[in-house]
């Protein structure tokens, strides 16, 4: 057997979840079984979902046992393989991550290429990048054109929907982020046309002063007041894909938007969509992707914490964000 690292939830979130509810141990990982393989973890992700899944509520996904090995994207080196699947020094994305090693069954883990780094296949390679294309191009249903705004345009997915809009040929892409640094970094770096920090002012005002004639789409990662704004400037027959609600994962209260009834009068669509129900759309994604990444023409960031042992720091840091782009986690080199 092979022992490691790994990080458990111990207890159920009160409320704001703490470095309390985890706990980093050290663990034996058993020898793979026929049909299995040994992976050794390089990288692994943060993603804000995770948080719900500590709450002892089913959504879409059941919540993390207590006790166990938290879950989540991970690229790793098969180190020992009992599968003709794959061979020994393959990298593969698969869903154990928040553990130095891993046993998992070959049919599960995905064989990715050393083309770009590990950590691309967690961020625009992987779900971040697959929410955002389908979401603006599928879910959205973008038309060049459009007047675009992403709200926490600064992360993981909202990064890049704002750069695929503008590949795509939006009029306007607009952004919206928790800090001035942030705000820079999408029009000095992403190409943003617009961006404000949604602390400064009324959130409404702020996207007035920014798309003064309204948005056509708009991508919510966030919800709350930032759903409202968008509501109240929204175009007759304007698009809302709903892929998030960073406003109320951490024991925030849960609030509707005040604004719903601009829904009715403009004809507006909100759409909330999983990429799990859009499996089909995969290899135009990665085709899309892979070639904008290859070319240059897609930027992206990670923040990225060393060694497994801080991963419940920066996962709190994540919720409250401290992040920019991706939140990962470096495990081994």
């Amino acid at each position: 057997m092979t022992k490691g690292t790994e990080v458990h939830l111990v207890s159920r979130p009160e409320g704001r979840v703490r470095a309390g509810d985890f706990a980093v141990v050290r663990a034996e990982t058993p020898e793979p079984a026929p049909g299995q393989v040994l992976v050794r973890n390089l990288v692994m992700s943060l993603d804000p979902y995770m948080r719900g899944r500590m709450d002892n509520v089913r959504t879409y996904v059941p919540p993390f046992p207590l006790g166990a090995p938290l879950q989540g994207a991970a690229v790793g080196e098969v180190v020992a393989s009992r599968s003709a699947r794959l061979e020994e020094g393959e990298l593969v994305l698969h869903d154990a991550g928040w553990r130095e090693w891993a046993v998992l069954d070959a049919v599960g883990a995905a064989p990715v290429s050393r083309e770009f780094p590990p950590s691309a296949y967690l961020g625009p390679l992987g779900m971040p990048g697959h929410a955002a294309h389908v979401g603006l191009l599928e879910v959205a249903e973008f038309r060049p054109g459009d007047v675009v705004f992403v709200s926490a345009a600064a992360g993981a997915v909202g990064s890049l929907v704002g750069q695929i809009a503008r590949l795509s040929g939006a009029a306007k892409v607009i952004g919206s982020a928790g800090t001035p640094e942030k705000v820079r970094h999408l029009t000095d770096d992403l190409g943003f046309d617009r961006a404000f920090d949604y602390k400064d002012g009324p959130l409404w005002r702020q996207l007035v002063q920014a798309a003064p004639d309204g948005i056509d789409v708009y991508f919510d990662n966030v919800g709350g007041d930032h759903l409202d704004a968008a509501l109240l400037l929204a175009r007759p027959g304007a698009r809302f894909a709903l892929c998030g609600a960073l406003s109320q994962y951490d024991g925030a209260e849960a609030t509707g938007p005040k604004n719903l009834v601009q829904a009715i009068g403009k004809g507006i669509t909100l759409r909330g969509f999983l990429v799990d129900h859009h499996r089909s759309s995969k290899a135009r994604f990665r085709e899309d992707m892979g070639g904008w990444l290859a070319d240059g023409q897609i930027t992206w960031r990670a923040t990225t914490t060393e060694g497994l042992e801080n991963a419940p720091a920066a996962f709190l840091a994540m919720l409250r964000g401290g992040n920019t782009g991706k939140t990962i986690v470096r495990i081994g080199a």
